[in-house]
């Protein structure tokens, strides 16, 4: 009999020390995850930019002088180098003015 008892309360010992373990490397997953989750959601609204504002429309025919398409241009490399625009947002402005 002592050593069937000293089977099972080992065996229990051992269950109990594997379940502490478990729960413990459970709530640092969790941990993890949240941070991971946390982490991606202060990337996503920092990578979100506020709309560019867009250049006012030209009359029909009207020609915009090469000043006013080099400033704009200008603006348009900062607003890049700064985050705001991205590479396709970019193209596609610099597209816009130069078809001015």
């Amino acid at each position: 009999m002592p050593g069937l008892l000293r089977g099972v309360a080992r065996t229990a010992a051992i269950a109990g020390t594997a379940t502490a373990v478990s729960g413990r490397v459970q709530r640092r997953q969790q941990g993890r995850w949240a941070a991971q989750e946390q982490q991606a959601a202060a990337q996503q609204a920092y990578a979100a930019p506020p709309p560019a504002a867009a250049a006012p429309p030209l009359a029909p025919g009207a020609a915009v002088d090469m000043e006013t398409k080099l400033a704009q241009l200008k603006e348009l490399g900062q607003l890049q180098q700064q985050g705001v625009l991205n590479q396709l947002e970019f193209d596609q402005q610099k597209a816009r003015i130069l078809a001015q």
